[in-house]
């Protein structure tokens, strides 16, 4: 007869334990309210993607016009084309924001200069707390017709290029810039997963003759592979969302063949072309979907991984 294997029951909370916890129950509470309110709330308005929603007559006035903006979606002429530049940009995003921090992570681990590291690591992770605002300034200086990387170019003998004008240039310029922003984070990551390598192996490594190189690539690298794994399977939830507000401060039309995502679809359809319909089924589409890709990176964290948040 086979038996079931019971879960291990959770112990119950010690009495007073609501008592001592009062007052982080309190601290809570601004913070719930403010999601509740600007989170779950505006939820509501999913219903406009089955109506014919106009402001004047609100949702209980719009017409209900079920599947019919879904079906305009997919008629938009661009829309597939929208989805590749969004599935090019995040993947190569999210592939770069591991690769390039584990590389830089591995580098700076063998530097035995303590000062030359934490000056490193605190310029590496600098930008990260810079606003799109600010970096897409930078950016639209230093690649503009006139800029200053067009001027080394012309001083070099070479002709200007149209950098945030061309449908060549400005995936690489958002993919790059994007890597460079947000690195340090993942980087930060990476540092403490290695620091709880065990020594020993190593030394045993370099007892048998191998290099540094060598122990990085069949010590280091073995060892922190279930972090760099997590980390990437989490991010398959994300894999919709190619950042929008770094794409809305950079692109223009003459970019929308290879710059234009969803999010970016969404705002023009909504709040330019007053298509509010069609923008909410847009956007509940990209919803819906990256919704399942999260729930399935979770479970697929919680098998492997043994990574919970509940």
């Amino acid at each position: 007869m086979a038996y079931k294997k019971e879960r291990p029951r959770k112990a119950a909370a010690p009495k007073g334990h609501l008592k001592r916890q009062y007052p982080f129950y309190l601290m809570m509470i601004p913070g719930v309210v403010f999601v509740l309110i600007f989170s779950y709330l505006p939820m509501f308005g999913i219903v406009m993607a089955f109506q014919n929603f106009s402001p004047l007559k609100s949702f209980s006035g719009s017409d209900w016009v079920g599947l019919q903006n879904f079906k305009d979606m997919l008629m938009i002429p661009t829309f597939w084309t929208v989805v590749r530049n969004t599935l090019v940009i995040s993947i190569s995003k999210i592939v770069l924001r591991l690769l390039v921090p584990l590389v830089i992570a591995l580098l700076l681990n063998e530097v035995m200069s303590i000062r030359f590291k934490r000056v490193s690591q605190t310029v590496f992770f600098l930008p990260y707390f810079l606003s799109w605002a600010v970096i897409g300034g930078i950016l639209r200086s230093l690649f503009q017709y006139d800029g200053m990387v067009n001027g080394v170019l012309t001083s070099l003998g070479m002709e200007r290029i149209m950098f945030l004008g061309s449908n060549s240039w400005f995936p690489v310029i958002a993919i790059v810039s994007d890597v460079w922003k947000d690195m340090g984070y993942n980087m930060i990551i990476f540092l403490a997963a290695i620091t709880n390598v065990d020594p020993a192996l190593h030394e045993s490594a370099a007892l048998d003759g191998a290099n540094r190189w060598q122990q990085a690539w069949h010590i280091t690298l073995p060892t922190i592979r279930p972090i760099v794994v997590m980390l990437l399977v989490l991010s398959l939830g994300s894999v919709l969302s190619a950042g929008m507000e770094q794409i809305l401060l950079l692109y223009n039309p003459m970019v929308y063949e290879s710059a234009d995502i969803i999010d970016t679809l969404v705002y023009r359809l909504g709040l330019v072309n007053h298509q509010w319909s069609l923008s909410a089924a847009v956007g509940m589409m990209k919803s819906a979907i990256s919704f399942v890709l999260v729930a399935v990176s979770y479970r697929i964290a919680v098998k492997y991984f043994d990574y919970q948040v509940f």
